[in-house]
């Protein structure tokens, strides 16, 4: 990310910065790759070492299906009933060493805080809207939003009343960043990148919370859940500055890039993290040469696992298909159109489809509760 500053900060770093009563702000570096990685300096009006209790919760990692025959996946997350807070109503559905990945209906405000201290956050607002109150500001999200949350940051998620908000997410084990080779040397996007550094927000409004008392930040780690008392509200940042914060791209400002002929799925890649990498299909036009066949080729991921999550539109390549399922084709095997659609795309001048795709470079595995929402003849629907 571009550098950016919020709220009152020293002229100087690691220097004394005074309260009006004469004691200090205390001063936090909050970095990546210890001290060679992204970082940013907060001030707050308290430590942030301030714990009154500690205890352990217990385990958040799903547990997966045993293996089976290998087979193109087809998850219905429509059906998922639970509701809840942004923590608790997290149905994780597949994962690996490097990610996990579910989605979430959230209608309630989370009572406690919330880090994750094993890595960045992705959250894909399908739709609902509300805010995200951060460390580093208060962020306002919208259908189509993704929200880069930082490891380590303490957030809560607030969705508007009597709105349920729907979220893809993913819970990475490593950094997310946009793309490499959109970036120069600098680390500015570049011009044929898809989308620039106007399409991307920030904390909008840094709120300090001057407050004692007793305030529970839920953290995530080592496999296990931990209730952490702080006695001073944990939003008491007066200022920070640096290249470490959360962040939003809506999906909506993606620009798609087209060809004569049929483009390869990485001109749709958004974001990156170790061993995955997040795509955006966007409405855009189809391709022009005067004998393109618009649909995807059959392909074999020889050394990654396809996930679609279905946004919106009629996705060309795909027959019964709904808005929320998630498909997944393991590598191993070739996956393509179904039947009829690749002769029904020829001719077509544009699409209207809306999706996110998740390209793992490890294969995924199944959670054994997403059992219950599978569409178990998907395998056979090529047939």
């Amino acid at each position: 990310m571009f550098y950016r500053k919020m709220g009152e900060i020293p002229h100087k770093r690691h220097t004394m910065f005074n309260k009006e009563d004469g004691s200090l702000y205390r001063e936090q570096v909050m970095g990546t790759k210890g001290f060679s990685g992204t970082q940013s300096i907060l001030y707050h009006h308290y430590m942030p070492t301030e714990v009154s209790q500690s205890q352990l919760i217990g385990k958040y990692l799903p547990e997966y299906e045993d293996q089976d025959s290998l087979n193109h996946r087809h998850l219905m997350t429509d059906k998922i009933e639970k509701k809840g807070n942004a923590l608790y109503a997290r149905e994780y559905l597949l994962g690996n060493d490097d990610l996990l990945i579910g989605t979430m209906k959230i209608n309630e405000e989370m009572e406690s805080y919330y880090r994750n201290g094993d890595g960045d956050e992705m959250l894909y607002i399908h739709y609902g809207t509300g805010k995200i109150e951060t460390m580093f500001g208060t962020i306002t999200y919208h259908p189509g939003d993704y929200v880069i949350i930082p490891i380590g940051t303490i957030y809560r998620v607030i969705p508007d009343d009597s709105e349920i908000s729907k979220v893809l997410f993913i819970e990475s084990f490593s950094q997310i960043t946009t793309p490499k080779r959109y970036r120069n040397e600098y680390g500015q996007l570049l011009e044929h990148s898809p989308f620039c550094e106007r399409d991307i927000r920030g904390p909008e409004k840094l709120e300090t919370f001057d407050e004692k008392g007793e305030f529970k930040v839920i953290t995530k780690t080592r496999g296990y859940l931990h209730s952490h008392v702080l006695n001073h509200h944990p939003l008491d940042v007066i200022g920070w500055d640096g290249y470490l914060y959360p962040w939003v791209f809506n999906i909506k400002d993606f620009e798609p890039i087209t060809g004569r002929v049929h483009q390869p799925p990485p001109v749709h890649q958004t974001f990156e993290g170790h061993n995955f990498v997040v795509c955006s299909f966007v409405p855009r036009l189809f391709d022009y040469h005067p004998e393109a066949i618009p649909a995807p080729y059959y392909h074999s991921n020889v050394n990654s696992d396809e996930l679609l999550y279905y946004v919106e539109g009629n996705f060309m390549s795909r027959k019964g298909i709904n808005k929320e399922s998630i498909t997944l084709h393991p590598s191993g095997i070739p996956h393509g159109p179904h039947p009829g659609t690749t002769e029904a795309s020829i001719g077509r001048k544009e699409t209207l489809e809306l999706a996110v795709m998740i390209d793992t470079f490890r294969p995924l595995k199944i959670v054994k509760q997403a059992k219950a929402i599978e569409d178990g003849n998907y395998m056979f629907t090529w047939v």
